[in-house]
């Protein structure tokens, strides 16, 4: 396993919500994070049908054209009764002409659960993989899951994408009610990056 041993870190992401949630988990370890947006990357298609493929298709990218090591999250939401679906599709379940546009892709969601009559529980899992990858071509990949229930309606204005229609097993709040630092403890992100961390930061 590759030991990070760098400064700075490009963050693989346009999305500002995980740009920040990735920012923050990094802070313990005195690494500057710089985002592809800032460095005015563009965004790699996405060509995968699988999590990994993505993540790798993304770190790899920003690694290249930045000559800096990345870190990439591909991320989504997979319900049982939907096949897995919207799964590595879950931002483009989100995109409108105007930009993503998530309340409409949970409602989306919410509807095709209504339309089969599925059973409730609606059982979900939040699925996330990180990649780290470094310019020469090398590259770490983890991967992160919590599984719990699709709920309606949307609830808490806290987290970002599929946050507010979350409810993680044994809790009573969804991931967009919950305090963001307990969120942070217990999340798919949160389980991936402390994978990520034994395997790659702690010296």
């Amino acid at each position: 396993m590759r030991k990070f041993t760098e400064k700075k870190l490009v963050i693989a992401s346009h999305n500002a919500g995980k740009i920040q949630e990735i920012g923050e988990l990094l802070i313990p370890f005195g690494v500057e994070v710089i985002s592809a947006g800032a460095l005015g990357l563009d965004e790699p298609e996405e060509t995968e049908d699988n999590f990994v493929g993505n993540a790798r298709i993304k770190a790899h990218f920003a690694a290249a054209e930045s000559g800096l090591p990345a870190l990439s999250d591909d991320s989504g939401i997979s319900v049982d009764a939907l096949g897995g679906a919207p799964g590595v599709y879950t931002a483009d379940w989100a995109e409108t002409p105007n930009g993503r546009d998530f309340p409409m892709a949970m409602e989306k969601v919410w509807n095709e659960l209504e339309k089969l009559d599925a059973p409730t529980p609606h059982n979900a899992a939040f699925n996330c993989t990180l990649c780290l990858a470094w310019p020469d071509g090398q590259d770490e990949v983890f991967e992160g899951i919590v599984r719990g229930q699709v709920v309606w309606p949307m609830r808490g204005k806290h987290g970002f994408g599929f946050d507010p229609v979350f409810l993680p097993d044994g809790e009573t709040e969804t991931f967009g009610e919950m305090d963001p630092a307990k969120k942070h403890g217990m999340s798919h992100r949160a389980d991936a990056f402390a994978k990520l961390v034994a395997g790659c930061f702690d010296r």
